[in-house]
């Protein structure tokens, strides 16, 4: 395996080999890899013939007083699981070779960007956008994987590579779980004790919402007021938002006639968490 840490490099490799055929993966990562991440590049190594894995905490995704310095960072561990992997190259830029003196462009996806994780985080999907083009234009990438935890990335990485006409396709894959359903996260090891344990209702809220869904019901109020119900009897955890949305342009929705996403996020003391559910009533079977 290779480490590359100079964009002009990672940019040279890339292009020796695409000019030989070879189809390239890029599964971009912030680090401190866990099974989630190994699910991602186990399928990315099955369909391409050579994968890089980008390990970047980009800076420009962090608001001025969120976690950005306390960011779990293991790169030794993460170089060692990506080996066993057999991943063909980590890329790993500092933050001066991505934003140089003088940077200054901003990659902005306004409309699907403005709500939920975007009314949180104001400056995040800018960053996201704005990184995830630069790992694009340095990659080259065929193919990229994401994953499914992160719904609302991903629609906005869709939609930018949509808009800029990159020539790249995009595979998201579902959630990767912890056996009693907490989705994986690399900030799930700032939990403590008694906040893992309390952190899998998240989870159940939102299953508990898809199974009224499933079940008929057409009032997204209603919904909403189901999954909150469970959550608001723990007084350890605050909801940020809990949203039933059109899974592609991320509108609420108020009457639930196709499948929609549930979006959420909570807080369980110092810890951030979200997730999601895809959801759609079940047809009547007739007779």
């Amino acid at each position: 395996m290779k480490t590359i840490h100079a964009p002009s490099s990672m940019t040279a490799w890339s292009q020796r080999l695409r000019r030989e055929g070879v189809v390239i993966g890029l599964v971009p990562t912030m680090g401190a890899l866990h099974e989630g991440h190994r699910t991602l590049i186990r399928q990315a190594r099955l369909n391409c013939d050579a994968l890089v894995v980008s390990i970047f905490v980009n800076p420009a995704q962090f608001g001025p007083s969120e976690d950005f310095a306390t960011y779990p960072r293991r790169l030794s561990q993460d170089r060692t699981l990506c080996r066993k992997e057999s991943v063909d190259v980590c890329f790993e830029p500092t933050a001066a070779a991505i934003y140089p003196e003088g940077f200054q462009t901003v990659v902005s996806v306004p409309s699907i960007a403005r709500r939920w994780e975007g009314e949180s985080r104001p400056h995040h999907f800018a960053g996201v956008a704005t990184v995830v083009t630069k790992l694009f234009g340095i990659v080259r990438p065929d193919v990229a994987w994401f994953g499914q935890k992160d719904y609302q990335q991903c629609a906005v990485v869709r939609q930018l590579a949509k808009d800029l006409n990159l020539d790249i396709r995009l595979i998201v894959r579902p959630t990767v779980r912890d056996r009693d359903g907490l989705a994986m996260s690399s900030r799930n090891v700032f939990l403590t004790a008694e906040e893992r344990r309390l952190a899998p209702m998240f989870y159940q809220a939102l299953l508990a919402g898809r199974r009224t869904i499933e079940h008929g019901a057409t009032d997204a109020k209603e919904v909403q007021a189901i999954m909150e119900k469970g959550l608001r009897e723990e007084p350890a955890i605050r909801i940020d938002y809990l949203a039933i949305c059109d899974p592609d342009t991320l509108e609420p929705l108020e009457r639930i006639d196709r499948q929609a996403v549930i979006l959420g996020a909570i807080r369980l003391g110092s810890v951030r968490l979200i997730d999601n559910v895809l959801a759609k009533r079940k047809q009547k079977t007739r007779r």
